[in-house]
């Protein structure tokens, strides 16, 4: 097996992941994962396409207007290459962006955050900074961006490695059982 890679379940988990302090720090960032320059927004499922037309009735009341502008003419979500995305607005903003003075946030999560809805965001976004790919098997990667490095500085601080920072997200990916096996491997 590849020394840079851990496997449980047939997940891979690049080592980064386990040894990376990592702690969001917004007010540096400024949300900056959601408004990434790309004509592509954030991966999304067919799953949490079908959950989020249910609940977007309680999401627009969050958004901008020129934000609700694209869903009414265009969707919320994009294919492209057979990979589904959420829409990107302007190759900058996913459409769900909202603003808590200069500081880009989830729509979806917020309405979450007020009990509106029961599902807090797609799973890529609050997997932030894990990205997932597949080869015969989910691997898991830290997403590296400059826009990222006030985390990195605020995770030297915390020591909170991106395992744990992510373990709510993660769990909710792969389950307690998954999250318990792995996190007993990195103390060994």
């Amino acid at each position: 097996m590849n020394p840079d890679f851990l496997e449980i379940d047939n997940v891979f988990i690049n080592r980064e992941v386990v040894e990376t302090n990592f702690t969001c720090d917004l007010s540096k960032c400024k949300g900056a994962c959601c408004t990434m320059e790309s004509e592509y927004g954030a991966p999304i499922t067919q799953t949490e396409i079908d959950i989020i037309d249910n609940i977007l009735p309680e999401i627009i009341k969050y958004l901008p207007k020129e934000h609700l502008k694209v869903i009414e003419s265009e969707g919320f979500w994009i294919e492209k290459h057979g990979d589904l995305m959420t829409r990107s607005l302007n190759n900058r903003a996913c459409v769900f962006v909202i603003w808590e003075g200069d500081i880009a946030k989830c729509g979806i999560e917020k309405a979450y955050r007020d009990k509106k809805i029961d599902f807090i965001k797609p799973v890529s976004c609050h997997l932030f900074p894990i990205r997932v790919s597949n080869f015969g098997g989910d691997v898991l990667r830290f997403e590296k961006y400059n826009e990222c490095k006030p985390a990195l500085e605020k995770g030297e601080k915390t020591q909170i490695k991106i395992l744990d920072f992510c373990s709510d997200s993660l769990e909710r990916a792969y389950g307690k059982e998954w999250l318990n096996k792995i996190k007993s491997s990195v103390k060994e």
